[in-house]
């Protein structure tokens, strides 16, 4: 605990040294005056002759203590955790049934090699804002943003194909991981879309999806699988300042997201917490106590 004592205002302690100087050399000189049988006053005054300085010297340097502010601290280091946000958006519609996209098991459909992806791909992201947006019919924002990694791959062990409808409304999916990003402060706000097939329902156009992300600084990474449409996809990468990727198997999927990792660290700065115990209300209290008995006993001499 001594090892975290400190004073905010070290300098402050050199008064002691000052009052103490001051008291030695400054003191001030008055005329003597002489008379005789003062023998029971030097015994009254021997009651007190020790107290009085006794009582002085812990007023003032009490005072001077509390004055330089002594603390207990205690230091943690923690993220800011302001690195990026990122959406994920994800494609379940029915054409996620599809099975033979894992080649080292072809029984495994899109959806669960996709989903065990993803929540690898959540585990390394350690110090960024996640959200879910997933994607069907109708679209359905499974997570906001939110540090709590566990809960979000909870959350996908949970999801399914259909669980939005069996159609694909990619467009309208932007419209509301924008949505969740826009008002967001960050070094970097960006979404990984990934969806199996062509558009077939959304109800917004691309160009408004395109301005809105180009207005909020937001960049849109997208993985084509199967039979997705690859110049819609890449015509969102490429108007964002992102990219597009293809892939027709598992394998080739998992690279992708490991590609993705690598362009978008975060950038997270180290901030030292520092908690303090304030303790200077212990002198004050003494230098309060102090200075009562000075003035008592100096009024009974």
């Amino acid at each position: 605990m001594l090892n975290n004592f400190t004073f905010e205002y070290p300098y402050v302690l050199l008064l002691i040294l000052l009052f103490i100087l001051c008291d030695i050399f400054c003191k001030a000189k008055s005329p003597s005056y002489f008379f005789p049988h003062l023998t029971i006053f030097k015994q009254s005054e021997s009651k007190f002759s020790l107290l009085i300085p006794f009582f002085k010297y812990c007023a003032i340097i009490g005072a001077v203590v509390a004055l330089a502010s002594p603390v207990l601290i205690s230091h943690t280091q923690k993220n800011k955790k302001d690195g990026i946000n990122i959406v994920l958006s994800l494609d379940t519609s029915g054409s996620m049934k599809a099975i033979g996209f894992n080649r080292e098991d072809l029984e495994q459909n899109r959806w669960q090699a996709v989903s065990s992806i993803v929540q690898d791909f959540i585990s390394k992201r350690l110090n960024d804002n996640i959200g879910l947006v997933v994607f069907g019919t109708s679209v359905m924002t499974a997570s906001p943003l939110s540090f709590d990694k566990e809960a979000q791959k909870e959350i996908i062990s949970y999801l399914d194909i259909g669980i939005v409808g069996d159609r694909t409304a990619m467009i309208d999916s932007l419209a509301s991981s924008i949505n969740i990003l826009k008002n967001q402060k960050s070094t970097s706000n960006i979404i990984v879309l990934l969806t199996d097939g062509e558009d077939t329902i959304s109800k917004i156009p691309l160009s408004v999806i395109l301005r809105l992300a180009n207005k909020h600084k937001i960049k849109i990474y997208t993985i084509g699988i199967g039979e997705s449409n690859h110049i819609v996809l890449n015509k969102i990468s490429q108007e964002t300042n992102a990219k597009a990727f293809r892939t027709k198997s598992k394998a080739g999927l998992e690279k992708i997201y490991e590609e993705i990792d690598k362009l978008e660290k975060s950038k997270i700065d180290n901030n030292q917490l520092i908690l303090k115990e304030y303790l200077f209300f212990f002198p004050l209290f003494v230098a309060t106590l102090s200075l009562i008995g000075y003035i008592f006993l100096r009024n009974k001499e």
